[in-house]
């Protein structure tokens, strides 16, 4: 077995994964069920709602402000204070992601753009 398989098995539950070794987020691989336990870094966190397939938990506390890195790569910012095997999406993270296309809308809006 592989050293990343077995820190899998130790640190998070099947039902997550850590997709880089340095995310702060795992993604749910398998839905999770309101009340149910979910072992995330180690330790196990009850989950108070449903957790659909391919949304995220926290793997540890990410402060207000900080990046949520996945894969590596910040994906966005915390906008509260996230507690481990918290879920994170839109009620408590922000994308930090400006799409080009809506810049250039907004630069022929002003004038900006020849």
């Amino acid at each position: 077995m592989m050293e990343a398989e077995r820190r899998q098995d130790h640190e998070h539950d099947e039902r997550v994964i850590l997709l880089g070794p340095d995310d702060n987020v795992v993604v749910v691989r398998r839905r999770i069920d309101a009340g149910s336990l979910v072992r995330i870094g180690g330790r196990d966190v009850s989950q108070p709602k449903d957790i659909p397939l391919g949304h995220k938990l926290a793997s540890r506390s990410i402060r207000r402000g900080e990046k949520i890195i996945k894969y590596g790569a910040p994906i966005g910012s915390a906008t509260a204070d996230i507690g481990p095997g918290e879920h994170v999406h839109v009620h408590n993270m922000k994308s930090d992601y400006t799409a080009t296309h809506t810049l250039d809308e907004a630069r022929a809006r002003h004038g900006d753009v020849p």
